[in-house]
């Protein structure tokens, strides 16, 4: 292949496999059965970001509008926490061993490619904590320091629409960083490109299947939400679950037969 090509010609060798509205939920069952044949790997990681997630709750109690801030936010960084698991159902694709060690050697920092993605999403993040927590603090018509305060200041203050506001902000802020993410994480790991062009490949997968995407981003927020409502506790098995029904999507969707794999 020609890497000195375009990297929008680069992208468009990679076709994209036409797919029904409900895929998504085909997605989700082969994650399910990624994560009942590997449980390990996936489960460390659910109860690595659940114990995160206590102690970032612990040390903002006071200040909940920045937890809700950093728990929103997660949802934008997700892709670069799940890229262990991408390695883990790659692994169980090819019938090779899929154990932690699988997992953890996709962490180790010889691919300037993953850092430099991880890097983009972890300012996308940061900057949508910086941004919800200035919207609440601006417009919420007390101090919101608890998880009551934000209960009765933001969600259900009806005359200020302030909830809505935050939710359509949020909605704008993350439509792009979904867009550009949805399967660049994985294909990096799995292809030698460049980040442009996996990020281009992101957003051609978006534009061909709206409909299908828009649903598979409303299963993501949904299935993340419930697991913080469990106390937490539900990310153990959420985080995994969705990590591997990515890898799914992202192999469903984009068609990588005319460029080689990485090893």
């Amino acid at each position: 292949m020609r890497t000195s090509e375009p990297a929008i010609e680069q992208s468009r060798r990679f076709g994209v496999r036409p797919i029904p509205l409900l895929r998504p939920l085909g997605w989700l069952a082969a994650g399910w059965r990624d994560l009942r044949r590997a449980p390990w790997p996936g489960l460390v990681h659910g109860v690595a970001i659940a114990l995160f997630g206590a102690v970032l709750t612990v040390l903002a109690r006071e200040h909940f509008w920045l937890l809700a801030g950093a728990f929103s936010g997660f949802l934008l960084v997700a892709p670069l926490l799940a890229t262990g698991l991408y390695a883990v159902s790659r692994a169980l694709q090819r019938r090779q061993p899929a154990t932690l060690r699988t997992a953890l050697q996709a962490w180790k920092p010889n691919d300037g490619r993953l850092i430099v993605f991880g890097m983009l999403l972890a300012f996308a993040g940061t900057g949508w904590v910086m941004t919800s927590t200035s919207f609440i603090l601006t417009f919420s018509p007390a101090p919101v320091r608890t998880p009551t305060d934000f209960l009765l200041h933001v969600v259900l203050s009806g005359e200020s629409r302030l909830f809505q506001a935050w939710l359509l902000l949020g909605g704008v802020l993350a439509a792009p960083v979904f867009a550009s993410s949805v399967v660049a994480m994985p294909m990096l790991l799995d292809r030698k490109v460049g980040v442009l062009v996996a990020v281009l490949t992101s957003w051609r997968v978006v534009m061909e299947h709206p409909l299908p995407l828009a649903l598979w981003a409303a299963l993501i927020m949904s299935l993340t939400l419930l697991g913080m409502a469990t106390l937490l506790l539900g990310l153990i098995v959420v985080v995994p679950w969705l990590a591997h029904a990515s890898w799914h999507a992202y192999r469903d969707l984009v068609d990588t037969s005319l460029w080689p794999e990485l090893p």
